[in-house]
C-alpha cells in the first residue's frame, strides 16, 4: 500500500500537492464550466443558499476518462491512487461546487434547525445516504466508491474549503455495518439509516478532529467514501476571484448491488 492509500485508509483523506498536468486540467475544466453556469436550466436548478452556494451536480462536461473540453484524459497522483483502490471506473460528469462569500444563506425550504446545522456543523454528512419520502429517511441510494475533489480557482484558505472530520470512517462504517447485518448487499438501499446515522454522526463530533482543506489549482483531495465531510462557512476577508471559490467533484459508484461499499478499504 503505497503512502497516500495509507493516509487515506488511516484519516479518511490524503491531500496531494501540485501537478502540472492537473493544473492543465484545471484550467480547462474551469473554463468549461463557467460556460456551463450560465445555462438558465443549471442555474435554476443549482444556485442555492440565497445565491451563495451553486451546488452543480452533473456540470462538468466531461467524458468517462475526466477528459474536457481541450484537457485530455484526467491525469494525476490523486486519481491513479482511487484507481489503483477501487479499480477503473467511470466517471460521470463531474460536480462544480462554487461557494461565494456570505455562505451560507439558508437554502430554500431549509428549516431553522438545519440551517443551524449548516452553520454550526459545515452541513456535515456521507455522500449517498439521500433523503427518503415525506418522513425524508435516510437510505443508501448512490454507493461511490471514493470523493476526489480538484480545486478550480486560486482562493485564500478561509474561503468556504472542504472539511473532513479526520477518521470518522471507520465509526460510520461499524455503524452501518450493524445497521445492515442479515440483509443481503442488493437490498441494502432499503433499510432506513435515520437513526444509526444520526448517532454516528454524533459520536463523530466528539471523537473526531475537524480539518480544513483548502487547496489551489493543481492539487487534489482523496476523500473516503465513507468519511463525514462538509462545507466551512464563509470566514470574514477571505479572498476569491469574482468566480468564486470552484471545486469539481468526481464520485464513481461501484458497478451492481455488491458490498463493496462497506468492505472495500
Amino acid at each position: 500500500m503505497s503512502g497516500a492509500a495509507s493516509e487515506l485508509a488511516q484519516k479518511g483523506w490524503a491531500h496531494f500537492g501540485h501537478d502540472a498536468g492537473v493544473a492543465a486540467w484545471a484550467g480547462a475544466a474551469r473554463a468549461a464550466a463557467l460556460e456551463r453556469m450560465q445555462d438558465p436550466a443549471h442555474r435554476e436548478a443549482w444556485l442555492q443558499c440565497g445565491g451563495t452556494w451553486f451546488v452543480g451536480v452533473d456540470t462538468l462536461p466531461n467524458d468517462a476518462a475526466g477528459a474536457v473540453a481541450w484537457s485530455g484524459p484526467l491525469t494525476g497522483t490523486a486519481y491513479g491512487e482511487a484507481r489503483a483502490l477501487y479499480g477503473d471506473l467511470p466517471l460521470h460528469a463531474g460536480q462544480v461546487s462554487v461557494v461565494y462569500p456570505g455562505y451560507p444563506k439558508p437554502r430554500e425550504g431549509e428549516g431553522q434547525a438545519a440551517f443551524r446545522y449548516r452553520l454550526s456543523r459545515d452541513a456535515a454528512h456521507v455522500d449517498g445516504l439521500l433523503a427518503v419520502g415525506e418522513s425524508r429517511a435516510r437510505m443508501l441510494k448512490e454507493r461511490h466508491a471514493y470523493i476526489l475533489g480538484l480545486p478550480l480557482t486560486d482562493v485564500s484558505a478561509g474561503a468556504s474549503p472542504l472539511v473532513v472530520w479526520e477518521g470518522s470512517h471507520h465509526i460510520m462504517r461499524a455503524a452501518f455495518a450493524a445497521a445492515f447485518e442479515g440483509t443481503p448487499p442488493e437490498n441494502w438501499g432499503e433499510v432506513d439509516l435515520t437513526e444509526i446515522y444520526k448517532a454516528a454522526r454524533r459520536e463523530v463530533f466528539s471523537r473526531c478532529a475537524r480539518i480544513e482543506l483548502p487547496g489551489r489549482p493543481g492539487e487534489a483531495t482523496l476523500v473516503h467514501r465513507l468519511a463525514l465531510h462538509g462545507v466551512a462557512p464563509w470566514a470574514t476577508g477571505a479572498g476569491a476571484p469574482a468566480e468564486g471559490r470552484m471545486i469539481a467533484y468526481f464520485r464513481p459508484e461501484f458497478p451492481d448491488g455488491g458490498p463493496e461499499w462497506l468492505t472495500a478499504p
